[in-house]
């Protein structure tokens, strides 16, 4: 595997290039950057700042990556952006790198970011996302495995989404969405189990589809209830709880605890 730069593009010298790398015409690649592996970085993108970058991503025209963060108490230290393998990042999306010193902007692996997508800075974000064009992702903003997060939309900083949970497009997420939940609306509001996310990655079959039986009682616990939501966590920790479960009252849990926004209500 030879690494192939177009004479049109901009590679710092000091840049570590692993074999394989694909630099594509008038790209501008800085001093800081390390590239893994057979990437392929599509014509007019710009990689700076301190970026570390695995294998098999593919970067398309006019992303930039690692650039200084949009925060007001940036003052120049000297953070970075760290994304995990197969990643494909399509046009114009942006990711900044963190505010502050030994902080970092992270992306897993085999997520896919769409066009005109925003990760802000101090973004933590783990494997198999899909993210849709034109979503702002806000600073500090925590998203978990698989999940879906419908286009032109808003997150609000600091905003976790658990795993398997579906944002519908053109919503406002400006608290936290539990892990295996459907969110739709202008405020969002929860609208019930990701069914669908649930059945495709097989949570919904495991242990004779106890998982999602279970699941679906604490729905119904949680949200349909007459139970504040403290109240309902209490009661669901009463019985033995299987993994998915566990997950979801666990996440609600900390939800509610210093420095979160609290869990978006349920639709009635």
């Amino acid at each position: 595997m030879t690494t192939s730069v177009h004479p049109t593009a901009l590679v710092d010298p000091r840049a570590r290039l692993a074999p394989g790398v694909e630099i594509g015409p008038y790209s501008v690649i800085g001093p800081e950057v390390e590239i893994g592996e057979g990437s392929r970085i599509g014509p007019h993108v710009v990689i700076d700042g301190r970026v570390r970058m695995g294998k098999g991503n593919r970067i398309f025209p006019g992303a930039c990556i690692g650039l200084e963060p949009q925060d007001l108490k940036y003052g120049g230290a000297p953070t970075e952006v760290v994304m995990g393998d197969e990643n494909t990042i399509r046009e114009c999306v942006t990711i900044n790198r963190a505010t502050a010193e030994g902080e970092s902007t992270v992306l897993g692996n085999g997520n896919l970011l769409m066009a005109y997508s925003h990760i802000g800075h101090n973004c933590q974000l783990s494997d198999r996302i899909v993210i849709a064009n034109g979503v702002a992702v806000a600073g500090h903003v925590v998203i978990g495995d698989r999940a879906v997060i419908g286009g032109v939309l808003g997150i609000h900083q600091f905003v976790h989404i658990g795993s398997l949970a579906m944002v519908g497009g053109m919503s406002r997420i400006d608290r936290d969405v539990p892990p295996f939940m459907t969110v739709e609306g202008h405020p969002g509001r929860l609208r019930g189990l990701n069914r669908v996310g649930l059945r495709r990655s097989g949570v919904a079959q495991l242990d004779d589809g106890a998982q999602f039986r279970q699941l679906q009682d604490l729905w119904t616990l949680i949200y349909r209830s007459d139970l504040v939501l403290a109240a309902a966590l209490r009661q669901a920790r009463e019985r033995p709880l299987l993994a998915a479960a566990d997950e979801l009252c666990a996440f609600l849990e900390a939800s509610v605890g210093p420095g979160r926004r609290g869990p978006l209500p349920a639709q009635r």
